[in-house]
């Protein structure tokens, strides 16, 4: 055991500890993170690989368990993170292959993981600025289009999502893998739809919504005359008519062959970029 004093006052305690055995309940309720409401319940997720624990470190996310394989003792970097786990009164497990693999359920699974606690943002708290774009998902179900969603965002140079009504878990296991690390650099707030409209009526920002009923190309939409909201629908039935109905402008985004409609991640990666160009083309050459 590690015992330490921060520069606050506050004293913590960080732990090291060596587990070969599946059945160690520190492992199983680790395990349990695949499960959201374990995730719920304790307020945590579990992100797989050195370079995500690395990133969310350095953002400022507060570890619970750093976990790494016997195979990854001894590596700077891997001692390094570990270091910074003791010091902030975490975990550090140095665990078996076998442990490792049931941890992180992958063919070749990764040597490092981490336990973080969950971050959400207020969406009371979130006041649109000038030139910002934000999105916001609707009953989004699919944890690879949430995740890619998330990191095309954050490339995209946007401001945050915002899950409407019952979305899947950004904290599940196969968003945090699909996001690259992203989750930990892109604010995400959530909301009932009723909570949603309700918001939206106190900030001073347009809400631009893809709609197949949509009747303005989404080329020729001004984003940066106002804060933009891009309001995406639910990957099979869209968006609902209120919703639908209470955005500024509801636009379509042609197609030319027979595919009537894009991939959720796709039609959102077109709306973010689009705005972007637009925001882009105020700075000049």
């Amino acid at each position: 055991m590690s015992e330490f004093h921060r520069e606050d006052g506050v004293r913590r305690v960080g732990q090291v500890k060596e587990i070969t055995s599946l059945a160690n309940p520190i492992v199983k309720d680790i395990k349990a993170l695949a499960n959201k409401k374990a995730r719920e319940e304790s307020g945590t997720f579990i992100a797989e690989g050195l370079k995500l624990v690395i990133d969310a470190i350095e953002l400022g996310w507060i570890i619970r368990t750093l976990i790494y394989a016997k195979a990854a003792k001894g590596k700077p970097v891997v001692e390094k993170v570990a270091a910074k786990t003791v010091a902030s009164g975490g975990l550090v497990l140095e665990v078996s292959e076998k442990v490792m693999s049931s941890i992180v359920r992958r063919d070749n699974p990764q040597m490092v993981a981490g336990v973080f606690e969950q971050r959400w943002r207020p969406l009371a708290g979130l006041k649109p600025k000038k030139h910002e774009t934000y999105v916001a998902l609707d009953r989004v179900r699919d944890p690879g289009n949430l995740g890619t969603i998330i990191r095309t965002a954050d490339a995209a140079g946007a401001s945050g999502v915002v899950l409407v009504g019952e979305c899947t878990d950004p904290f599940s296991v196969e968003t945090v893998r699909a996001t690259m690390g992203s989750v930990f650099a892109m604010p995400v707030s959530r909301a009932s739809a009723e909570e949603f409209l309700a918001w939206r009526k106190g900030v001073d920002a347009q809400v631009v919504a893809t709609h197949l009923a949509g009747s303005v190309d989404y080329r020729t939409v001004d984003y940066a005359r106002k804060p933009t909201v891009l309001l995406m629908g639910n990957e099979q039935s869209g968006l609902p008519d209120d919703l639908a109905e209470k955005a500024d402008t509801r636009v379509r985004i042609p197609q030319q062959g027979r595919a009537d409609s894009l991939n959720l991640a796709v039609a959102t990666a077109v709306m973010l970029y689009e705005s972007r160009r637009h925001l882009l083309s105020l700075e000049g050459p």
